[in-house]
């Protein structure tokens, strides 16, 4: 896949200047696309691997210039990165299946808690019912006895 970069963009990527860059696609390190807008463009990937330094171990050091790192760093580290990125979204897939197991549990004890209020809900109507059946009949046998026992007084007083 090429991804395509203008140069001003290119150039502030590279951290080198317009000149060098123009220096470099007139040697053919660099490939260049001019589109219809006039505008010109690089291609970003092979253009990095041109600027990095290759394996010749007999340059020269200058301690001044830029120092450019390796391709397989490169590679390396963008790997690292990718390996990173993976596992991240692993462990984001782990969380989400945790939650989700977790959510269930949760919404099967709300069930099963609103079951248990529903049953204890009928348990207190019954004895709410049977409490007021039981002081009808207190009731009741307090206005029957109170009669019995005012005829006995009124059986006893003749």
């Amino acid at each position: 896949m090429q991804t395509w970069l203008e140069i001003e963009e290119f150039s502030k990527l590279v951290h080198l200047d317009i000149d060098t860059i123009e220096d470099m696609i007139t040697k053919g390190k660099l490939s260049v696309q001019t589109r219809d807008d006039g505008k010109r463009y690089i291609e970003a990937s092979r253009g990095t691997y041109s600027i990095m330094p290759s394996g010749d171990k007999s340059a020269v050091v200058n301690p001044e210039a830029p120092q450019l790192v390796g391709a397989d760093f490169i590679e390396k580290t963008i790997g690292t990165i990718l390996n990173l990125h993976e596992k991240v979204l692993d462990a984001k897939d782990e969380t989400l299946d945790a939650l989700k197991s977790e959510n269930r549990f949760l919404k099967e004890a709300l069930f099963s808690m609103q079951e248990l209020y529903d049953e204890d809900r009928k348990v207190v109507d019954t004895l709410t019912k049977q409490l007021q059946e039981t002081q009808k009949e207190l009731e009741f046998t307090r206005r029957k006895y109170k009669l019995m026992w005012n005829k006995a007084v009124e059986n006893y007083k003749k």
